[in-house]
Formats: C-alpha cells, sequence, structure tokens
C-alpha cells in the first residue's frame, strides 16, 4: 500500500500505483478530492502530453501545484490517464 501525505495529512493512498520516471501515480479514485483544486499551470512531456496541475490545502495552508495529472495523455502513456502524481513536498511512502 503507497500513501502520500502533505505535512502529515493523508492525501492519497492506493496499493495499485503505477510508477514511471520514478514517480508514483496514484488512480483518481484513491484522492482526498476535497484538498484538490486544478489550476491554470501545465506543462508539457514529449512522450506524456500535456500535464495539469493541481494545489493542495491541508490545515488551511495550500501548496500550489504540488500535484498533476494527464487528462489526455499521449498514447504511450495512456495507463496513467486521470492517475495523480506529487513533487517532493509532498511524502510517499
Amino acid at each position: 500500500m503507497k500513501t502520500a501525505t502533505l505535512n502529515g495529512t493523508l492525501i492519497a493512498e492506493s496499493d495499485a500505483t503505477i510508477v514511471i520516471e520514478g514517480n508514483h501515480y496514484f488512480p483518481p479514485s484513491s484522492i482526498v478530492w476535497e484538498s484538490f483544486s486544478e489550476t491554470e499551470h501545465a506543462t508539457g512531456c514529449p512522450w506524456k502530453g500535456t500535464a495539469n496541475y493541481y494545489t493542495v490545502t491541508v490545515d488551511g495552508e495550500a501548496f500550489e501545484n504540488v500535484a498533476w495529472t494527464y487528462h489526455t495523455p499521449k498514447d504511450a502513456a495512456a495507463e496513467i490517464k486521470d492517475y495523480v502524481a506529487f513533487y517532493p513536498a509532498v511524502t510517499v511512502a
């Protein structure tokens, strides 16, 4: 079982993460969505496509663009559609 915590608060938990390039991608059903809000920020990956970002808020503190997903991944990354990964501010264990 993998967990994702931010400042000690659980924000995702799953035994079905997908690891790509060292990042654990958590299935959408494992995310504590009440803590997430999508931002306008986006980046591109040559083989995965456009990443969309989330700000995660715990205990009143907002961590801007600390999580990302691929809503419309390229074919090579289709398995992670809508899965969520995290920057190092989030502890994945």
